[in-house]
């Protein structure tokens, strides 16, 4: 079964140390799992370290005994079939039962490369394959704001992928939460929220039938969660590519109106009218409507869209800058149709992938002066 997940980070700078490249590609593959302080060796000590750099690059067209591998390592052999067992469920080794005794594994394809171009295929077929899991459940229409800034600085990519299968009778998933656990949606561990029905499983439904922006409040509101919760359950869905973040310029009137309530009431008119942007954005009609309704103390967020009318949203968005004011952010699909997400998801697992065969190119190269 295939089953893999990649994180995406910047492509090393020590590009002729061995064992630096090696750390950046066990770290790519998520091949070991990160807890607690870095260690000072850089994890080359662990045991994958170790069996990649003294074993599988060494010779890529060898095989190595399972049973000589622990006797090497060091390891018990549940704990070296553990790391094989993930090295070949990601497709960077295979192994072959021909013969009696332990089994013999070897390096796909017969180098490091070709072994990460067959991860290549399988990840964009499998990801492409199992998004189309989100059909039946996608109705939303897609519609833009009328500012639509998209999403500024987006996280770095953790996907995961897994091979199609049925959910396992004994756990209360379905093919949605399945498909959301094999992606990273729920984290690395899961546990109760892979249920159907689930807080993340509800969360994630609602996303797919809005169009607005979901604003952490919303989400801890909507579904009776601390709002601390909300934002990691949006955010662990940001990760992973299928869900991007951006300004709610829905709100944007909203957000004006708490921004003039409070200069107005810590600055004044006239800091307003010679700072704070009003000479410089609205016409005398906007300016006066707005602060007689300040001064009165009875300005509503209607009138300032009634006050906003005519002015751009770009116009708008300046004026609330220089107001000081704050605009919420909002979670959504990355994308306005299911065709547009599968798009921008392959597109940045392509663009990972092809830095993981660049740090496969780059430990070639630092094998081949290590042998010189």
């Amino acid at each position: 079964m295939f089953r893999a997940r990649v994180v995406e980070a910047p492509l090393p700078t020590a590009r002729r140390d061995l064992d630096s490249l090696v750390a950046w590609l066990i770290d790519a593959f998520a091949l070991v799992r990160r807890s607690g302080p870095a260690s000072a060796d850089g994890g080359r000590a662990s045991p994958v370290h170790r069996l990649l750099r003294e074993h599988v690059l060494i010779d890529q067209r060898g095989a190595w005994d399972a049973g000589q591998l622990a006797d090497d390592l060091g390891l018990a052999p549940a704990s070296l079939n553990h790391h094989l067992t993930r090295l070949v469920e990601t497709g960077l080794l295979g192994h072959t039962d021909e013969g009696k005794g332990w089994r013999r594994y070897y390096l796909q394809g017969g180098s490091l490369r070709s072994a990460v171009e067959r991860v290549r295929i399988n990840a964009r077929l499998v990801t492409a394959q199992r998004l189309h899991t989100l059909a039946p459940y996608w109705t939303r229409q897609g519609t833009p704001m009328d500012l639509d800034l998209g999403e500024d600085e987006p996280l770095p990519l953790s996907l995961g992928m897994a091979d199609l299968r049925p959910p396992s009778p004994e756990s209360d998933a379905d093919e949605m939460t399945l498909w959301m656990a094999d992606t990273g949606l729920l984290g690395e561990r899961p546990g109760s929220e892979i249920s159907s029905g689930s807080s993340s499983h509800r969360l994630f439904l609602m996303l797919l039938e809005r169009d607005a922006p979901l604003s952490t409040d919303e989400a801890a509101e909507a579904f009776d969660l601390p709002a601390a919760r909300a934002g990691r359950i949006l955010e662990r869905f940001r990760a992973t590519g299928v869900v991007e973040r951006v300004p709610r310029t829905d709100r944007l009137a909203t957000s004006l109106w708490s921004a003039m309530i409070a200069q107005h009431e810590r600055r004044g008119s006239d800091w307003l009218l010679l700072k704070g942007g009003f000479q410089r954005l609205l016409s005398e009609e906007q300016q006066t409507a707005l602060l007689k309704a300040l001064d009165a103390g009875n300005l509503r967020p209607d009138d300032v869209t009634g006050a906003m009318n005519g002015v751009s949203a770009q116009d708008q968005m300046l004026l609330l800058n220089l107001l000081g004011g704050r605009l919420a952010m909002g979670h959504r699909m990355a994308g306005a149709s299911l065709e547009q997400v599968e798009r921008r998801v392959l597109e940045r697992l392509e663009r990972t992938l092809r830095r993981i065969d660049r740090v496969a190119e780059l430990i070639d190269e630092a094998l081949a002066s290590t042998s010189d």
